[in-house]
């Protein structure tokens, strides 16, 4: 009767853990879509590309125009740090605040910010792309300062990040990291002169395309894949 009991025990407990797990996966999964909608929306969900510069956008940035400033991360930017942080200074400086104050803010909130007359993005999306974008900002951010120094230098392990990349990445990037070849420049120069950006897309994953989104693991092997990938080759 008493193994019966434990046996009980253990299919109930064995089956809360499944649970659990599988609740983390999804939780995962909606922050790092939510984390591509905030690289580019419009992209993630094929959307038409709006002509016309943002209203919020500040007219003392006249470097972008158009669908650009309509991004998140355009106003916020990569590390979610507004004027505090790398868009400060440069072709992306709005003066525009960042989001960290916004991280553990309720869904409902961030929701409806998201839809009100300073964003206006009221009706462009769906009731799941709102859920993702707003589970990124509350349970998605990560505190770039942590690991991106200002000098863009990266608090990371270049040993193991080199053994992630050449598990993950280099099937797709290869091991110089030059591919595919429609990309701007090499990796190496790519994150190496924006880590932020690099991080985020190592997180999340490029909006629509095949590449695996890191969120599910702990950080600290994006980071060490990031570490790694600013000494590839920058020619």
């Amino acid at each position: 009767m008493k193994v019966r009991k434990f046996s009980a025990l253990a299919v109930l407990s064995a089956s809360v853990f499944s649970f659990g797990q599988n609740a983390q996966a999804e939780e995962a999964s909606s922050i790092a879509r939510g984390g591509t909608l905030y690289d580019n929306w419009i992209k993630v969900i094929g959307a038409e590309k709006p002509e016309e510069t943002h209203k919020a956008w500040p007219a003392s940035n006249t470097k972008k125009k158009g669908d650009t400033t309509w991004r998140c991360k355009s106003c916020h930017g990569w590390d979610l740090r507004g004027k505090d942080g790398a868009y400060a200074t440069g072709s992306y400086k709005t003066g525009i605040t960042g989001l960290r104050s916004q991280e553990g803010a309720p869904l409902d909130k961030i929701i409806a910010t998201i839809k009100d007359d300073t964003h206006g993005m009221a009706g462009m999306m769906s009731d799941q792309d709102y859920h993702d974008l707003a589970m990124f900002v509350s349970k998605g951010q990560v505190d770039m300062t942590k690991y991106i120094n200002a000098d863009k230098s990266v608090n990371g392990d270049v040993a193991k990040g080199e053994a992630y990349y050449n598990t993950i990445c280099a099937g797709c990037h290869d091991k110089e990291g030059r591919s595919p070849n429609e990309l701007p420049a090499p990796l190496g120069k790519i994150v190496g002169s924006n880590p932020w950006e690099g991080l985020s897309k190592i997180l999340n994953g490029q909006p629509k395309e095949a590449m695996p989104a890191m969120r599910a693991l702990p950080v600290d092997v994006s980071v060490d894949i990031l570490a790694y990938m600013v000494t590839l080759p920058k020619e």
